[in-house]
């Protein structure tokens, strides 16, 4: 037992060389233990495996929700020597998950001070467009009472401008979820495999935590608050993705150009959208404000609660346009609005969106692996 300890206590003074170190560490005594084996997915895909390796690492951190119900069931968590901490330990590497697959390379340094960056990202991006329309009419302020946008910036400029930079956000993305994807080696992918994946990805299910009660926040106690928050964010954004995609749809297919009425669909799905990006935002700064800080890695705040307070930002400035579109203020709002939702976009590659994307590939991993023939064991070499 006493060489035991010597050498985890040994192992323990690498974890500042990398975050894998540590992280594997952990994980083997927790696959010795195996208390928490039935709280979510990352135990069982553990207990496929004898040894860790930083790509298994990275894989299982992104399986990983951060729900933090292990932390308190565990009984080498700290104060005990052993100093297990999984939720800390899984949110280090998931954010060198991010360095290390982001693309280009260099931008990966954008996520070492994430909220600085998604802060002066948006600034920018605020001060650019309404710098160009005071520029292009000449005033801030309109008297036009129709509420056309077009009238400040035309159809095929905010189209050719938005255009460009989603592509390289698509392409940004698309390659470094690609690399992540071939350095795991996934296996082949069934039907389903895939449909388990986009299920749990989509119903959260591993933010209910294994008993269904929810996650830890404040401490010990089961809250379902902060899968609530989640869904609320991402269905609310979904639908404001749905509202821009029927829009489109009438723009080119029917010859129904905007201003839309506010019965029509785009702006029904769009407004509906919008009050879930402002209720799910807000209860989640709340409760990410509330949290035990044991729950996960402090450096890492600032890019949670810059990616939340952004989607509520392009929330209440597209709400308020809507509301005013028809007012002298009409400009200056669509400017406000433009604004933060290209800091948005400049910023999906490199901050917080981009989790969802790795935690649905590690899902899609998980499902596949849970069905493969011979699955004692498991390896990523």
């Amino acid at each position: 037992m006493q060489q035991l300890k010597g050498l985890i206590q040994e192992a323990a003074t690498l974890a500042s060389a990398a975050p894998e170190i540590e992280a594997a560490r952990m994980l083997q005594i927790c696959n010795a233990c195996r208390y928490c084996e039935g709280f979510c997915a990352v135990f069982p895909a553990m207990t496929r495996r004898i040894d860790f390796n930083p790509v298994d690492m990275h894989y299982l951190a992104n399986l990983c929700h951060n729900c933090g119900a292990c932390l308190h069931a565990c009984q080498y968590a700290p104060p005990h020597e052993f100093g297990v901490n999984i939720p800390k330990v899984m949110a280090q590497v998931r954010g060198e998950t991010y360095v290390t697959y982001a693309w280009p390379k260099l931008m990966g340094a954008a996520y070492r001070s994430n909220g600085v960056f998604v802060a002066l990202a948006s600034s920018l991006s605020l001060i650019a467009f309404l710098l160009f329309t005071q520029l292009l009419n000449g005033s801030l302020s309109t008297t036009s009472t129709t509420g056309n946008f077009y009238e400040v910036y035309s159809h095929n400029t905010l189209a050719m401008v938005f255009g460009i930079v989603f592509l390289f956000v698509i392409a940004a993305l698309g390659i470094g979820l690609t690399r992540f994807w071939a350095s795991i080696v996934p296996g082949a992918i069934s039907s389903a495999a895939g449909s388990e994946a986009v299920h749990d990805a989509l119903t959260l299910k591993y933010l209910g935590g294994g008993h269904g009660d929810g996650c830890n926040n404040e401490d010990d106690a089961f809250t379902l608050w902060r899968k609530r928050f989640h869904h609320l964010t991402f269905y609310g954004f979904m639908l404001c993705f749905a509202a821009t995609s029927v829009a489109t749809l009438y723009h080119y297919l029917l010859n129904l150009h905007a201003p839309y009425a506010l019965n029509s669909l785009p702006v029904i799905l769009g407004t509906l959208g919008g009050i879930g990006l402002l209720i799910g935002p807000a209860g989640l700064l709340y409760l990410n404000l509330k949290r035990n800080s044991a729950h996960g890695e402090i450096s890492q705040r600032p890019m949670d609660r810059a990616f939340i307070v952004l989607l509520f930002l392009i929330s209440l400035s597209g709400l308020l346009l809507l509301a005013y579109r028809e007012s002298s203020a009409m400009p200056v709002l669509l400017s406000i609005h433009l604004g933060v939702v290209m800091g948005f976009f400049l910023t999906i590659p490199y901050g917080k969106f981009g989790h969802g994307f790795y935690r649905l590939v590690a899902l899609l991993k998980n499902s596949i692996e849970k069905r493969q023939k011979n699955s004692m064991l498991f390896g990523s070499d």
